[in-house]
């Protein structure tokens, strides 16, 4: 095991999402202490969100570097990797079954995800309850964090992990997350084999994807047997205010949006009048691609706080991973923990801006004219590399 100085610093993470855990848990296992505050009260205070594809050379590789790769390959669903591109009238244009027991991109829930980063991390380092409410430079490179709870810490070195509108992000940064122009509405069916079999065979066992006229109607299995239903429109940012739909009246609002997929085949619209429970609207949003920022001691971001991207290249949470395992091994590598933050964040500017464009490009395509057709052809251009 490699040791530093760095030991001996005092290293606060704010937010315990897959990044923050993942950094903690690999400088846990280099013998470096961190502290993990997290505004959530507890790991199972709000819902975690859908399933996650996983990607060997970002999140499986910090995975690897964390010691749980191979929990990880227990956990993961390899079937997750089914995918259906189909448009609004049905017609399928790719149809791809995978193996079972082996694959690239495996799925996980981020739930579960986040429950075997937690299983692997000194419980003592998580601070639950804990909302940042703003952190103040000091001259000596050092950062004093309060919370909302009254707390304070001074600590070497603050890592945002805390997401799209990061309260760390403007300490070195102007940037703000813009509108990409795509708004999102969350449903779910539940037990969805048992109370929907012919959405589930229809849906098969990964992601589904319904495209035409700038919307999507979007499906995703997830592990525990709900299936995450995503009805997306390309429109204004106020758009989801001023629709008029009731969000906060489930029945009302899936009346509503049925509407909007008037002419869609019923294969696909029975994804929305199907579904139960909350229904959650959502704007993507994204930082500017290729951002980058000049290095001050003591800070530094990862995932989503650095490089907000839209979803549409499965990129997200494996590059937060990946920023988190980076990290990590600089600071072990490095003496000094103002150099060991500079090489990291050189790096990741390298890797994280192509992903930034890739998704930006596929969200346009996605939502603009003939989309299926073109992204069956981009799809198969991969394939054939």
């Amino acid at each position: 095991m490699m040791t530093n100085r760095n030991e001996q610093h005092r290293i606060a993470i704010i937010g315990a999402g897959p990044g923050g855990l993942t950094l903690a848990r690999i400088l846990q296992e280099h013998g470096v202490k961190t502290v993990v505050y997290e505004r959530e009260t507890s790991p199972t205070s709000r819902q975690q969100g859908g399933s996650l594809d996983i990607h060997p050379e970002s999140g499986q590789r910090a995975l690897r570097e964390a010691g749980l790769i191979e929990q990880f390959q227990a956990l993961a669903r390899y079937e997750g990797e089914d995918f259906r591109l189909l448009d609004k009238t049905g017609k399928v244009y790719l149809d791809e079954v995978a193996d079972s027991k082996e694959g690239d991109r495996p799925e996980i829930d981020r739930g579960t995800l986040r429950g075997l980063l937690l299983n692997a991390i000194d419980p003592s380092c998580i601070r639950w309850g804990y909302n940042l409410s703003h952190a103040i430079p000091k001259d000596n490179g050092q950062h004093e964090l309060h919370f909302d709870n009254g707390h304070v810490d001074i600590v070497d070195l603050v890592v945002a992990a805390d997401g799209a509108f990061s309260r760390i992000r403007p300490l070195l940064t102007n940037a703000v997350p813009t509108y990409t122009g795509l708004s999102m509405v969350e449903l779910y069916l539940n037990n969805v084999a048992e109370e929907h079999p012919e959405i589930a065979a229809f849906n098969r066992r990964g992601k589904l994807f319904a495209l035409s006229d700038h919307k999507g109607i979007l499906g995703q299995l997830n592990g525990d047997g709900r299936l995450c239903v995503y009805a997306a429109f390309q429109v204004e940012q106020d758009w989801l205010d001023t629709s008029g739909i009731p969000f906060g009246q489930p029945e009302e609002a899936k009346h509503q949006l049925l509407k909007l997929f008037g002419d869609w085949d019923e294969s696909l619209t029975r994804y929305i009048s199907s579904a139960e429970g909350p229904i959650v609207p959502r704007r993507i949003y994204m930082l500017p691609v290729g951002l980058t920022w000049t290095h001050k001691p003591g800070v530094t971001l990862i995932g989503d706080a650095a490089h907000l991207m839209s979803p549409f290249a499965g990129e997200g949470v494996n590059l937060a991973m990946l920023d988190a395992a980076e990290l990590a091994l600089s600071i072990v590598a490095h003496q000094d923990l103002s150099a060991a933050v500079q090489a990291y964040e050189e790096n990741m500017y390298q890797y994280t801006a192509e992903s930034a464009k890739m998704s930006d490009d596929n969200l346009a395509l996605c939502f603009g004219e003939d989309a299926a057709p073109k992204l069956m052809e981009l799809m198969n251009q991969y394939h054939d590399q």
